[in-house]
């Protein structure tokens, strides 16, 4: 008795194993799926030829001028020119060369966003527009609190 006893559970073992790699087997592997490693937000585009990397606003106060950062990029063989609207801002257009990025913001050369309609530490509502497609995300706005942030205070 004590034989058949630890076969059932030897074959109950095998069993939940079996189904534990089947179920992992049936998951997405996440580790290819799109995300933002930094502080800003990540805007992809249904046909991923094009998107927004790593987007945010570095400002003073509400109501001033913010330093739109990130990247933009265009992985198509078209020109493209993307259009950011952000809420209560005035829009700001980028051209992008086809199969090129764009970057905002850096080698002291400024995107300005404004007004910015929220105090540092919020978000905007925003869209970002390209090739007829629109997605509409949240913008960080961050302030010079962070030392890797206070170079780029408008």
């Amino acid at each position: 008795m004590a034989r058949s006893a630890r076969t059932a559970r030897s074959a109950l073992a095998a069993g939940v194993a079996v189904g534990a790699l089947a179920l992992g087997a049936c998951a997405p592997i996440t580790t290819q799926m799109g995300y933002a490693p930094s502080d800003g937000t990540r805007v992809d585009f249904e046909d991923m030829q094009v998107r927004g990397l790593n987007l945010l606003v570095i400002a003073t106060e509400e109501g001033g001028d913010g330093n739109l950062l990130g990247a933009l990029a265009n992985n198509s063989d078209e020109d493209v020119e993307f259009t950011l609207t952000a809420s209560g801002a005035t829009p700001v257009t980028v051209p992008v060369p086809a199969e090129e990025t764009v970057y905002l913001g850096t080698d002291g050369e400024e995107t300005l966003l404004g007004p910015v309609d929220t105090i540092p530490g919020g978000t905007l509502e925003a869209t970002l527009e390209v090739a007829g497609q629109s997605e509409t995300f949240y913008l960080p706005v961050f302030d010079g609190t962070l030392p890797e942030y206070a170079d780029y205070l408008p």
